[in-house]
This record gives C-alpha cells, structure tokens and sequence, in this order.
C-alpha cells in the first residue's frame, strides 16, 4: 500500500508544472507583469519622450519629479493618481520622470501593472518585496472600473490596507480620465439606489483617497499646443517657419475637434514624414 501511494505522489509530481523560477529584476529598467504563468517580462526599451518636451504640465511634472527623488532616495512619498484630460501625458509623464530619476544614478525600476491583473497584485508584490537594495514604481495605466467590477478591492489593499501593507521599495503610480477612477452615473445611481447610498459611495471613492497625490490635467489652450509642436521640431530638427506651423497645426486640429499633447504629437509625425525627417 505504501509503495503504491508512493508511485501515485511520484507520478503526481512529474505531472505538476515546476515552480516558475525568481525573476531577473536586473535584466532591465522596466518590466510587464503577466500571469498564467505569472512572470515579469523586461522591455529591451521603454517609449518615452523627454521631461523637457512635456509642455502646460510643469505643476504636474514637477511635483511627481519630486515624490520620485524622495521615494528613490529612501525618503517617504506618496502614491500618486495622474487624472484628467486625454492625452495630456498623463502616461508619458510617468515615463518620463522615470527616466530622469534613473539618469541621475538612482536604482529604480518600472513596473507595468494591467487593470484586468489587478487581483494578481498580491503575488507580484512578493517578488518585488524581496528585491532589497531595488525601488519600484508600480505603474497602472488608464484605470478605471465598471459598475460590477470588483477589481478596485485588490488595489485598496495595496494602497493602505491588510496587515502586510504596501512593500517599503514600491510606490504606485497610476492614471486614470476620472477622478475617482469610476462614471459619475455610476456613482450618481449608487446614491439613488443602494440602501444605505452615503455608505455605498464611500466604499467606491475611498480607493481615490488613498492617494496621497492627485495630480490634475486639463484641456490644453492653442499658444500651449503650438509651444508643444515647436518643442517637438527643435528637439528633432525639423525647420519651419512660425506662420506654416501655426496655420497647418490649427488645421489639423480644428480636423481633430480638439488640442492636446496627443494630437500635437500627431500633427508632428505627419508633418515629420511630409518633411522626410526621421524621428
């Protein structure tokens, strides 16, 4: 009997996939967390622009600039929610920063967190908690929740909560178009609906609060949206004349129905190739 249990648990063992080895958290400034099987997969290059290049967001910048060399440096900071306008750099800001934190000689690496793996958070933060001597920023990009999602109670833990709490090394830094990181409607029919609706609401917004940074981005003006494009030609080398600029780059937004660090830098790349400069 006892040989055949133990043939049965060999047989088992052969069977169950080996343990997925520790991750490299040195083979690259930035990683992507998968799951199934859950690994940290490095990017051989991160796609950002240059702090300078980020126009209308000096504020913003300069205060996430800050809590980047505070936390890098060992001091305390905050977790911060990037919100507001589309295509503000919201994201390209965090990169940004990032990268110039790392220029000036600080270990510090980019870790990108999908919404739909947030309820993985847990175990991605074991890995990074046992990389000491290694700072992390947690980036989670354009987040946001549905009415019957559940996926902002893992977060909630991670932010301020459970007995483990946040790992010393990590911060996270996220970005979301919504303040409290759900529809208005959503919270408006929580108020109308729910039986007790103050404290229904308050589950919900609470996530928004543990926040120690908002930082907020609004629409762009045109002189900001110009200096963005002139920005982007010099850094490049692309020259034109102030008066076609001006006039192609209104055209093209008046094309798009609106202005902002996005549209600028789409105007810039077609301008780009109808130059035939590379960027």
């Amino acid at each position: 009997m006892t040989d055949t249990l133990e043939r049965i648990a060999a047989a088992l063992e052969r069977m169950s996939p080996p343990p997925p080895p520790a991750p490299d958290l040195h083979a690259a400034e930035a990683f992507v967390w998968h799951t199934q099987p859950d690994r940290l997969e490095p990017v051989a290059r991160v796609a950002r622009v240059d702090l300078g290049l980020l126009v209308a967001v000096e504020r913003a910048r300069d205060t996430l600039l800050a809590n980047t060399r505070a936390f890098a440096a060992g001091l305390p900071a905050n977790n911060a929610l990037l919100w507001g306008a589309r295509g503000m750099g919201k994201s390209s800001l965090v990169k940004a920063v990032h990268g110039a934190v790392r220029a000036e000689g600080h270990d510090l690496k980019l870790v990108e967190l999908a919404r739909e793996d947030l309820p993985s958070v847990g175990r991605l933060l074991n890995h990074l908690r046992a990389a000491t001597g290694t700072r992390f920023i947690l980036f989670c990009d354009d987040l946001s929740f549905s009415h019957d999602d559940q996926h902002y109670k893992s977060l909630k833990a991670v932010l301020d909560g459970g007995i483990e709490g946040r790992p010393e090394n990590v911060i996270l830094y996220a970005t979301s178009n919504r303040r409290h990181l759900m529809p208005r409607d959503m919270i408006e029919n929580e108020r109308s609906s729910a039986i007790n609706p103050a404290e229904a609401v308050e589950e919900k917004v609470s996530l928004s609060d543990r926040f120690g940074l908002w930082l907020g981005f609004h629409p762009c003006g045109q002189d900001e949206y110009l200096a963005m494009i002139r920005g982007y030609c010099d850094a490049y080398g692309l020259a034109v004349s102030d008066d076609v600029l001006r006039a192609e780059a209104v055209e093209w937004q008046a094309t798009r129905g609106a202005r902002s660090g996005r549209v600028a830098w789409q105007f810039f790349c077609d301008l780009a190739a109808r130059r035939g400069v590379r960027i």
